[in-house]
């Protein structure tokens, strides 16, 4: 059977099983009550996490100097904080103010004059290894100059007196020249290191050494006995010898200026609560910078922890509150969906939807920073364009509209947390959600979502013209345009997102709506072909029961559709042994040759294997239940009594084994159709069905259905039974209508007055009373002996 099964089960309802196995065994220890307390806890925290994450709409970091702001910006508390700007800028200042220190060596002049007479000694000794700074980046040939040349008294106090000259002053390095301050630089005496002077202009009274050592250059050039290669040759070895006589101080410098910075007192921040920082349209200056910036420091330092378990304390009231709402809101629930089942689904549809909410408002942020041209730069414009309706009108094709509409009056609170301007996005989001509701009929087609999202669409635009009044803007051309765009773009985009996780929650949840209904009735369904082709009239007579059913059921108001698909598979059981069931037999009854309990475990095997095959199938559970429901808890009268009349004296017949497994009805279409089910077949047994006859077999099998008990579970009242009495008569003579006769055709009379007819399959009765009807209302064409011909 199973091997059966698997070949006829789509993927879908593999893969639905596989994770249906999977969350058993995760959660199957668990009771009831655990299971739902541990949904209820992460579902509150999930939407927690989601209303306060990095999605948030109400960032405000994100502004520079110059800027329009967005939305009016308030302090949330008292918040008293250092400004690290401002703080920043100041100790800067106060470091700047600190002019640079140089060293000064006063007797450096002295010092190069010595270091000249001692080399100009060696090299007029003749001494060629005389060692000196320098002397690797001297050519030889300069050297040898030097050596050879013999200088007279004049020409060597000439060179000396211009040494000196050219090294007396405050000579610096070049590079020194960039840390020279624009308030004059302070000088230290090695000698006097407590006693400092200032400089206020060294850029002109000091030299650069390589202006000291050009100057050597050019005072050399006066000496007019010296050649050229001369002139060359002792520049080259004597310029050397100027050396700075004042130096740029680094680390005293840095100490001095980190010593003014540290003596900088912090500049603090003090906001008041519900103080206003920037109003909508400002333009941002430094001070609001500062002061935004202290906020945010706030929101992310201070209050983080505080504020999310505030949050998800708020959460989870809202999700009790709306538990409650469910749990007490069962009337007009589609398809009766369970408490549990109905807030599981209300829980997915929340956290979808603030989940969009905070990611689309995150991006209307983005969009807007990347305009500078209004309405372009105006992230609640942008944000008109979310799917805020999405929730509702999932819940109105799924549940109800009850449960829809407070779906939408949640998620808009949801979106007053996100939303940058929380009072107008709320009531947008309301709007929206309330369109959604009650803007669409049932929903028979798939394009009744588009519907309805051109209709929130259309709202939307309006509702959005609304609000830029209620906040006073201009009406501008460009903004009206952008704003109504932005609302029909909410529109499509809800009815895209609502088309995409429809199916999902349908199959997620085993949710019916009318549009899986009708996917349910395809006939190339594998389940459906495999019944057609081994049970040719257990699949007519199915389909027979559905028009019986739906249109009783459309008398009283029930769901027809639903009605209808459930008898397409009500008796899909009887694929394993379909012989065995009159509506398939041709002339001979296997059942004549099978001993009574043989006979009834084979009938209601139906049932058990029928329910088995669905759920590896992977039908909704609400299909499922017709299987077992149409027949209740009845027995099978006539093999019983065959038992009990076969039985040796003494021995007692075990009635539950000739009792359906159960239960009776549960719902109104359940029970429809156990009487639809048992007046198809009396109806098809008629040899006459005229209005009489049909009319007696009809009312019996009710009264027989009623007194045995199986319609005390389900709802239907008295009045309804009698419209639904009325209505199997009337389609059963729709279906039996008058034929024509023809002369001289008789059909064979057997002894109770039934004739045979192997097109029509079973027995005919010309008398309505002889038809087997059990005392639960049951048809019961296979308990007949047919084994012998009948007596004419």
């Amino acid at each position: 059977m199973s091997k059966r099964v698997a070949e006829l089960t789509t993927p879908g309802a593999k893969a639905r099983n596989r994770l249906t196995q999977l969350l058993e065994r995760l959660f199957g220890r668990m009771g009831e009550r655990g299971r739902f307390l541990t949904g209820f806890v992460v579902l509150s925290i999930l939407t927690a996490v989601i209303l306060s994450n990095p999605f948030s709409a109400s960032d405000t970091s994100s502004y520079k100097l110059g800027d329009v702001v967005r939305e009016r910006i308030v302090s949330p508390a008292d918040i008293k904080e250092e400004d690290p700007e401002q703080t920043r800028k100041l100790r800067q200042l106060a470091a700047d103010s600190v002019q640079p220190i140089f060293e000064l060596e006063p007797g450096q002049s002295e010092l190069t004059l010595r270091n000249f007479a001692s080399l100009w000694q060696e090299l007029r000794a003749g001494n060629r290894q005389v060692e000196f700074e320098g002397k690797a980046e001297i050519d030889d040939a300069q050297l040898r100059t030097l050596l050879n040349r013999t200088f007279t008294n004049a020409e060597t106090e000439s060179i000396r007196i211009a040494l000196k000259e050219s090294s007396e002053g405050y000579i610096y390095e070049d590079e020194d020249v960039a840390t020279f301050g624009t308030v004059g630089v302070t000088i230290v005496d090695r000698r006097k290191p407590g006693q400092t002077t200032v400089e206020s202009s060294p850029r002109t009274n000091w030299i650069p050494i390589s202006e000291a050592r050009k100057s050597f250059r050019n005072r050399l050039n006066q000496i007019g006995s010296l050649s050229e290669e001369d002139r060359g040759a002792i520049e080259s070895v004597f310029g050397r010898l100027i050396k700075p006589s004042i130096a740029f101080d680094k680390a005293s410098t840095e100490n001095a200026r980190s010593a003014s910075s540290s003596t900088v007192v912090p500049v603090t921040i003090e906001l008041q609560r519900s103080q206003t920082i920037a109003r909508e349209g400002d333009t941002v200056t430094e001070e609001m910078l500062t002061q935004i910036a202290a906020i945010a420091n706030y929101t992310k330092a201070s209050r983080q922890i505080n504020r999310f378990v505030g949050l998800l304390a708020i959460v989870s009231g809202f999700f009790w509150a709306s538990w409650k709402f469910i749990l007490n809101n069962q009337f007009g629930m589609r398809l009766n969906l369970s408490p549990e089942r109905t807030f599981a689904l209300f829980g997915f549809v929340v956290l979808i939807q603030c989940l969009l909410m905070a990611a689309l408002f995150r991006l209307a942020d983005f969009t807007a920073a990347q305009n500078v041209r209004a309405p372009f730069n105006d992230s609640g414009i942008w944000a008109f364009a979310i799917p805020f309706a999405f929730g509702s009108l999932l819940m109105t094709l799924l549940a109800d509209r009850r449960t829809a509409l407070f779906t939408g009056l949640f998620t808009a609170l949801m979106a007053g947390v996100l939303a940058p301007k929380p009072l107008e996005f709320t009531l947008y989001a309301a709007m929206s959600s309330a369109v959604a509701v009650y803007g669409i009929g049932r929903y028979r087609s798939r394009q009744s979502v588009t519907t309805a999202g051109l209709l929130v669409g259309g709202v939307s635009a309006l509702t959005t013209l609304a609000l830029i009044g209620f906040e006073q803007q201009p009406l501008i051309l460009n903004t009206i345009l952008m704003a109504m765009g932005a609302g029909l773009m909410a529109g499509l985009i809800t009815a895209a997102v609502t088309a995409m996780f429809l199916p999902i929650c349908e199959s997620l949840f085993g949710i019916l709506t009318d549009v899986k209904l009708l996917e349910l009735s395809n006939a190339d369904l594998p389940v459906l072909g495999q019944l057609a082709l081994k049970a040719p009239g257990t699949n007519q007579h199915s389909h027979a029961v559905g028009q019986l059913a739906e249109e009783a059921c459309r008398a009283i108001g029930a769901n027809g559709l639903l009605a209808r698909i459930g008898s397409l598979y009500h008796d899909i059981g009887k694929i394993a042994a379909p012989e065995h069931f009159v509506e398939n037999q041709i002339g001979r009854n296997p059942h004549d040759k099978l001993k009574p309990l043989q006979s009834s475990k084979i009938i209601i095997s139906h049932v058990t294997y029928g329910m088995k095959m669905a759920r590896e199938l992977g039908l909704p559970q609400r299909i499922i239940d017709f299987i077992p429901q149409h027949h209740g808890t009845r027995t099978l009268h006539y093999f019983l009594r065959r038992a009990q009349s076969e039985a040796q004296p003494g021995v007692e017949i075990d009635e539950s084994e000739f009792r359906y497994p159960g239960p009776k009805p549960q719902f109104k279409e359940a029970a429809i159709m156990m009487i639809a089910d048992s007046c198809e077949a009396a109806g098809r047994s008629l040899s006459e069905p005229n209005p009489e006859n049909i009319r007696f077999i009809v009312s019996k099998i009710i009264d027989a259905i009623v007194s045995d008990d199986q319609l005390d579970e389900c709802d239907l009242t008295l009045r309804e039974l009698t419209l639904i009495r009325e209505s199997v008569i009337r389609s059963l003579l729709a279906i039996y209508h008058s034929r024509i006769e023809y002369p001289g055709y008789s059909p064979e009379e057997d002894r109770d007055g039934a004739s045979t007819d192997s097109e029509e399959r079973g027995l005919r009765y010309s008398n309505p009373a002889d038809i087997p009807i059990s005392k639960g209302g049951e048809i019961e064409d296979e308990a007949i002996d047919r084994s012998t011909p009948p007596n004419r």
